[in-house]
């Protein structure tokens, strides 16, 4: 028997706590609707050790090392939770709720199948949600980071309509249609962040190394070098003197960008800039609205109010500067304007895409048409994403050439010049 700390409310709506002794949380919420009482939370007591001994013992296994190979297994086990994680999980979850299987019994089942540690950590706090007496999304809820708004509101308008099975199916859709983007992003950025590391290291290279070797030879031959050769000479001597404090510089201010994008007021500021950029910025902005539509599609499918739901799509678009200008579209809703004059007054779509949200709104079908314009914006990025390979290729080779051409004039100069005078 263990014992449970409840909170209900009688018939006359007043606030019932109370402790009571019971071999699961189902069963005392059975007793506390005998009793009339309707259960709000309901959680299990932890019981401290009625002896010493059992005290000493138990202090003595929680403070037991942990083994090499343990803490080998935890670091490849992983901390962070994967989107790829999350979508496994969400179509399990649809195949077991459609099956009928209980939630509790569905979760646990699937946290002894994970290998990552801090994901089975997360569901077995979940299940613990579940027995206490909370239902699903507030449970989910309970761990921001790993589950966000939208998966929240689809989960409890699928809890509240009975169609919990179809939320986790659109839940998994999403978010594989999310992982497909950030790996076409990846894909398209790989190459020009491997040229621009390989070209900054071969620099610090030739400046540390290479160029010293060359400074010292023309300085005891004393004959005059040109400009070029004199600018890479005290470039390098710089680099050799001070590269320590430049690292140290570099390091500070990857931190105080990191620290300035991750504060409110610098992530609303990049995320507008980032969409003004020349060449990707175009490609930022359409993935945000491809955002905002798919999401708010599903929001709309599963029977979300809609000002409630442009609120839990203004926190996924995953652009703070696009999501405070649906905040600014529920506000115009609230007001009782229709949904085209609010997307019309905040500039951010394409005259296509208003006629489809106001042939949506007037005819009911927002959701269909929703779904087509996400279709529409992610064609275009896959579009822009094979340009912008094509666009950045012929920047990075001038930009190389540029590099080398420097380099050449200011070694090789000085050896044609000792030639010229020795001949």
């Amino acid at each position: 028997m263990a014992n449970f700390h409840y909170k209900g409310r009688d018939p006359s709506g007043d606030l019932v706590t109370g402790d009571m002794d019971g071999s699961s949380a189902d069963e005392v919420a059975s007793v506390l609707v005998d009793r009339a009482i309707t259960p709000i939370e309901i959680r299990q007591v932890k019981v401290k050790p009625k002896n010493t001994k059992a005290a000493n013992d138990h202090s003595a296994k929680k403070k037991e090392p942990i083994t090499t190979t343990e803490a080998v297994n935890t670091f490849l086990a992983g901390r962070k939770i994967e989107i790829s994680e999350l979508i496994i999980f969400s179509r399990q979850m649809y195949s077991l709720t459609k099956a009928g299987l209980p939630l509790d019994r569905a979760i646990t089942g699937l946290q002894s199948s994970l290998k990552n540690k801090a994901f089975k950590k997360v569901l077995k706090d979940v299940v613990l949600g579940l027995e206490s007496g909370m239902n699903l999304s507030s449970s989910l809820g309970r761990h921001p980071k790993v589950f966000s708004p939208l998966y929240l509101a689809l989960v409890s308008v699928g809890e509240s309509t009975g169609q919990l099975d179809l939320a986790f199916r659109e839940v998994g859709r999403y978010l594989e249609l999310e992982k497909n983007t950030r790996k076409q992003m990846k894909s398209a950025t790989r190459y020009p962040t491997f040229v621009m590391t390989a070209i900054v290291i071969a620099l610090g290279l030739i400046s540390y190394y290479v160029i010293p070797a060359f400074a010292s030879t023309f300085a005891r031959l004393g004959a005059q070098l040109p400009l070029e050769t004199r600018i890479l000479i005290a470039v390098s001597d710089f680099v050799v003197a001070y590269w320590a404090y430049m690292l140290a510089i570099f390091v500070g201010v990857v931190v105080a960008w990191r620290a300035w994008i991750n504060s409110p007021p610098g992530r609303y500021i990049w995320d507008r800039v980032k969409m003004r950029l020349p060449i990707i910025g175009a490609v930022f902005e359409r993935i945000a609205l491809g955002r905002f539509a798919r999401t708010f599609g599903m929001v709309m499918r599963a029977g979300v109010p809609i000002v409630q739901g442009l609120g839990v799509v203004a926190g996924a678009v995953g652009n703070k500067f696009v999501g405070s200008r649906v905040l600014r579209m529920r506000e115009g809703i609230s007001r009782g304007e229709s949904l085209y004059n609010t997307a019309v007054q905040s500039n951010m779509f394409s005259p296509l895409v208003l006629q489809m949200i106001s042939v949506g709104e007037e005819s009911g079908a927002i959701d269909e048409l929703m779904a087509e314009v996400a279709d529409f914006y992610d064609s275009e990025v896959e579009y822009d994403l094979k340009k912008l390979g094509d666009a950045i290729e012929p920047i990075l080779i001038i930009f190389i050439a540029g590099i080398v051409l420097v380099l050449a004039l200011g070694v090789f100069l000085p050896i044609w010049d000792l030639n010229s005078a020795i001949r």
